[in-house]
């Protein structure tokens, strides 16, 4: 039974384990490994407080975040030094938060059909649900949550441009390992040159805030100026390929002297209006066999004039 005042509210075991979701068990743990003080002694009786409440209440908190008991008691120690657990918090609670602008949406199963081409296709959801582009509901076997419906609406683009399903999540699936490592970079990064001195010297509440809130678009600006800058070279570079793969198709057709050439990108683009885009290796074949030709004519014209100036009988 509880025993509380207005001042100070009193707890045995069994009601500490019941009021922070744990067990008789796991608090006695703790006590043994020196994440939660000694209770006081009253009689023959052991008496918790608030104090040991809020106690593991935080340590519920960092397990979830997926923190080690190890780390837990550094972290905890250092609280009970005070050398400011409470600004390594303020830097956890910043870091775990959203680092995305999105807002989570929802999406039934029929929209999901319509959204991909009309007809269901459970291996795929199972797929999505798998890569976490799609989240299950509680209780609700027609209705997803969709994380970023930004990434589930670019999946409806490609598959809408003709590109299949699996090729989509196989594609995710490689794309997220690169990602990944690109993520682990940064930070590794950001650590050495910025977290680290934090680490070594807790910040408050309010530094902890405000210099994720700095770092977290520094990801994003720079793998998106990034990811354009490699986008623009590598398309170029594609329709270049390209345009050189269609040249080999037609060479047959133009006799075994041709071959195939890079052309710039806005050379091929503009052609590719003027007289559209199968048409392009003809169209740069013929240009170029009237300018061989011309300057041909040029030259023999050339040579003509010095073997027969004017005004020579």
């Amino acid at each position: 039974m509880n025993h509380a005042t207005a001042e100070h509210r009193a707890y045995r075991i069994e009601d500490l384990a019941h009021l922070s979701g744990t067990t008789v068990r796991t608090i006695r743990g703790y006590q043994d490994r020196g994440l939660l003080p000694k209770p006081e002694r009253r009689g023959r009786a052991n008496v918790y407080d608030d104090t040991h409440l809020a106690r593991l209440r935080q340590i519920a908190d960092l397990l979830e975040r997926g923190y080690t008991l190890a780390s837990i008691k550094e972290l905890l120690e250092a609280w009970d030094a005070g050398t400011g657990l409470g600004g390594v918090l303020g830097l956890v609670n910043e870091v775990d938060r959203s680092w995305s602008d999105e807002t989570p949406a929802r999406i039934t199963r029929s929209e999901l059909t319509e959204a991909f081409g009309g007809v269901p296709d459970e291996a795929a959801i199972t797929d999505a649900l798998d890569l976490g582009v799609l989240e299950a509901v509680p209780d609700s076997e027609d209705e997803f949550l969709v994380p970023s419906p930004q990434e589930l609406a670019a999946a409806a683009e490609l598959y809408a441009a003709g590109v299949p399903l699996s090729a989509i999540t196989g594609h995710l699936r490689e794309l997220r390992i690169q990602v990944e490592y690109i993520s682990e970079r940064f930070l590794q990064f950001t650590t050495e040159h910025v977290f680290q001195r934090y680490l070594d010297h807790p910040p408050t509440d309010a530094e902890a805030a405000s210099l994720v809130r700095r770092l977290r678009p520094l990801a994003r600006q720079t793998l998106d100026a990034e990811l354009a800058r490699a986008m623009r070279m590598m398309a170029t570079e594609q329709v270049r390929r390209h345009i050189g793969d269609l040249a080999a198709d037609v060479a047959p057709s133009m006799g075994p002297a041709v071959v195939p050439v890079s052309l710039p990108a806005d050379t091929v683009g503009a052609v590719r209006e003027l007289v559209g885009r199968r048409n392009v290796p003809a169209f740069v074949a013929a240009a170029a066999e009237r300018e061989v030709r011309a300057r041909t004519l040029d030259a023999l014209a050339g040579r003509a004039a010095e073997e027969y100036p004017r005004g020579r009988d």
